[in-house]
């Protein structure tokens, strides 16, 4: 047991030891002593940080949504396996997109506001801080949303305490790609666009990013630099494809630079069969906002509407979530809604299996212990290739014309993960 929870079972909150050496600064007031909380068993906190504004906003637009929905259907109340029933908290805070606002929101919700579980979601830039200060002060935290090694590896790689995390790594991103383009008839040369910045670095790199498993599938790779994000003019890449006899494009790219190499790649009459690229094709607006040309773009997907499992917290599965989110939100559904959704089911999952939900440690074994089905599928710790994370299913997919809404973001591929079969095939781009 930790000197904290040691504390705590005595009666003695972390507010009223920081105040007792002299860290007033943690606290202001003194919490009721865990004698007199017990008769009406208490209230759980649960922290729950997402990049709702700022430039990652998208990632994070359906976080508030679903925690409010989630509030609703708890009714403030939670049974616990112990047999007690709590009052419980989601303590909502917003990221701004910045990692140094993270960090200090997250020391709030762990010293002051003294929560019993951590929760953050939607991007490494939000998670990666908040795991850290997690395990800095023993804090149990459960998160989703950015590529595993993201938010593993840059803190050493090794084995933690109190972090664990579900979500598809980058190699399973990366070999996703390759399978899209194994579903097409082409030349198997493949051109790739990568940015200038952090994430092109990474998809780029030559030791474990997009160009190896490419290689290792037999295709031919042509690689014409970096390009600087936001240029207006890819006509260098584009001569350079056409000259290699390139039939497919993979990369990551945003989607104002993928709107205007794509149409340059029209106006130039270069016309892959496959346009495949990380990033610019997750939300329908930036598949909207190239008009036609959207057509037949592909991606990785996280979630959609034909994820068979059901939610444990509503019972709706994957379409009706999407439905509902529609006609809420009157806009097309987005695959973060999924993880927004699963994050709370499996926190809410660790609190009711918690032998003293009040109880960080006692959290933290409930954490680690972890085994539901959420609607993006199954997450347990035990047998995985790391022991604080849980790969989950990614798919490959392809944007076609919609009935409802301009496209619709079809499964066509699941060469990395086969817990459902394809909606349909890939088809080559119809210029």
């Amino acid at each position: 047991m930790t000197y904290y929870n040691k504390l705590v079972k005595a009666g003695i909150s972390r507010r009223a030891m920081l105040r007792g050496i002299g860290a007033g600064v943690a606290a202001s007031t003194m919490a009721l002593p865990t004698y007199l909380r017990a008769q009406t068993a208490g209230t759980i906190k649960l922290g729950y940080l997402t990049p709702a504004t700022g430039p990652l906003g998208l990632f994070g637009e359906t976080d508030g949504y679903t925690v409010n929905k989630i509030r609703e259907v708890l009714g403030g109340k939670l049974v616990s396996a112990n047999g007690n029933t709590y009052d419980i908290e989601i303590l909502e805070r917003d990221t701004q997109s910045n990692p140094n606002k993270a960090a200090e929101l997250a020391g709030d919700l762990i010293l002051n506001e003294e929560v019993h579980l951590m929760a953050p979601a939607s991007t490494t830039d939000t998670i990666l801080p908040v795991m850290e200060q997690s395990e800095l002060y023993e804090a149990p935290c459960i998160s989703s949303g950015a590529p595993w090694q993201a938010v593993i590896m840059p803190r050493g790689g090794g084995e933690f305490n109190w972090t664990y995390h579900f979500f598809w790594g980058l190699d399973e991103a990366l070999n996703t790609f390759v399978g899209l383009w194994d579903g097409l008839e082409t030349n198997k040369k493949v051109g790739m666009l990568f940015p200038q910045n952090i994430d092109g670095e990474t998809w780029g790199n030559n030791d474990y990013g997009l160009p190896v498993p490419t290689k290792a599938a037999g295709y031919d790779v042509t690689i014409p630099g970096y390009f600087q994000p936001r240029t207006n003019d890819f006509s260098a890449q584009i001569a350079e494809f056409k000259k290699a006899g390139v039939d497919i494009i993979g990369g990551i790219t945003y989607p104002d630079d993928l709107k205007t190499f794509v149409t340059q790649c029209n106006q130039q009459g270069f016309k892959p069969k496959a346009v495949t690229a990380a990033a610019a094709l997750l939300f329908p607006g930036g598949v909207e906002a190239m008009g036609p040309l959207g057509n037949g773009m592909s991606s990785e997907v996280w979630w959609t509407p034909a994820f068979p499992f059901p939610s444990t917290l509503t019972g709706q599965d994957s379409r009706a979530l999407a439905d509902q989110w529609e006609a809420d939100q009157k806009r097309q559904w987005t695959q973060p809604l999924g993880y927004s959704h699963a994050l709370l089911e499996v926190a809410i999952d660790i609190l009711k299996r918690s032998a003293d939900p009040l109880d960080r440690e006692a959290n933290r074994e409930a954490m680690a212990a972890t085994d539901i089905t959420t609607v993006c599928g199954p997450v347990k710790f035990a047998g995985t290739p790391h022991k604080n994370i849980c790969t989950m299913p990614i798919f490959g997919g392809q944007w076609v014309k919609g009935e409802k809404w301009m496209y619709d973001l079809k499964i066509v591929d699941n060469s990395v993960n086969q817990l459902f079969e394809p909606e349909q095939k890939i088809v080559p781009i119809a210029w």
